[in-house]
């Protein structure tokens, strides 16, 4: 008798830790790599288009999931990055920097180019900022864009406060602003960007009354590309590609600028293949993923109230695998 309970219990514990095996959940598979990116309108966004043509992610990280959507200012992704939609988002460095000082957790991963930045208008009898007036109205992307902040470097050279134009910035994207100041309704000028900014130029009565680089006083990132704090600790093999596939999306530019104007001509439908060419070789046109100008950007910007504070380094805002390079 004894003998038979003893078998009893042992069969009834090995079905009862079978029965616990069975309804131990199983492990869910391996999810595939993602992630998800964010540019603009215009050629400095360029490097992306030909990242994702090329396939220079899947080349580093094959079988990722790739997301891309499109803002119309450094402003709203900024805002998609907060709010935890965006892994990587492209801006100039001063929205960058706007939502470092505002305590955003991301830094930069890498820039994507230097380019001019031209401020434009069909006023015949304007040669510069200081012929504007209450009633003008200047189309750039948004408050704190590159535009903006160029706009009241400017103003401060020139006019003597660098907020004496803000009530006649008009928030647009480049493909409106352009459309606006072509049809000369609603702006009198745009402070542009390329290809939209050389078009206009070719146009009967578009001119030209400032730049970018005289503004700021040297040649400076245009473009960078900014990874949230989360994507960069959970996903470091996935930043990892995305920095790799961004060095060979700016080399390819560099080293096949036709074949790279044919991609951009195919996918963005903005100008032909030919004008893409010239556009991608202007001169003071830069494809690099050195940043450039954050400091001076971030001190300007720091001295005329546009953000609290200021990093003591470039590198404060940059993420370490650029800290070999010669940044500023």
């Amino acid at each position: 008798m004894q003998r038979h309970l003893s078998w009893f219990l042992v069969v009834t514990l090995f079905l009862a830790l079978v029965s616990v095996a069975g309804c131990t959940p199983e492990k869910p598979a391996t999810q595939a790599p993602r992630i998800r990116l964010a540019d603009q309108f215009g050629l400095g966004y360029a490097p992306l288009t030909i990242m994702l043509e090329k396939k220079f992610l899947e080349k580093h990280l094959p079988g990722i999931q790739i997301e891309r959507k499109k803002f119309g200012s450094g402003g709203a992704v900024r805002e998609a990055v907060i709010a935890g939609d965006l892994d990587v988002g492209f801006m100039g460095i001063p929205p960058f920097l706007v939502g470092w000082d505002k305590g955003v957790d991301w830094k930069i991963a890498g820039a994507l180019d230097s380019m001019p930045l031209l401020l434009l208008t069909y006023r015949a009898d304007a040669t510069g900022i200081k012929d504007l007036g209450p009633e003008d109205k200047v189309a750039l992307p948004g408050p704190g864009s590159n535009q903006h902040i160029l706009l009241a470097m400017a103003a401060e050279k020139e006019l003597g406060d660098a907020r004496a134009l803000d009530d006649i910035i008009v928030a647009m994207p480049h493909p409106d602003a352009a459309t606006a100041l072509l049809s000369r309704q609603d702006v009198t000028c745009y402070y542009g960007a390329p290809p939209y900014q050389y078009e206009l130029l070719k146009q009967p009565g578009i001119k030209q009354i400032g730049d970018g680089f005289s503004a700021f006083g040297d040649a400076f990132s245009y473009i960078v590309a900014v990874a949230a704090g989360r994507f960069y600790r959970e996903q470091p093999q996935t930043y990892q590609a995305f920095c790799a596939a961004l060095a060979d999306s700016l080399e390819f530019i560099r080293a096949h600028p036709e074949e790279a104007a044919e991609i951009l001509a195919r996918v963005e439908k903005t100008v032909p293949a030919a004008t893409y060419r010239e556009h991608l070789t202007w001169p003071g046109t830069r494809w690099d993923i050195t940043p450039r100008g954050i400091t001076h950007y971030a001190a300007y910007m720091q001295q005329a109230g546009y953000i609290k504070k200021a990093p003591a380094s470039w590198k404060e805002v940059t993420y370490p695998n650029l800290h070999a390079l010669s940044g500023s």
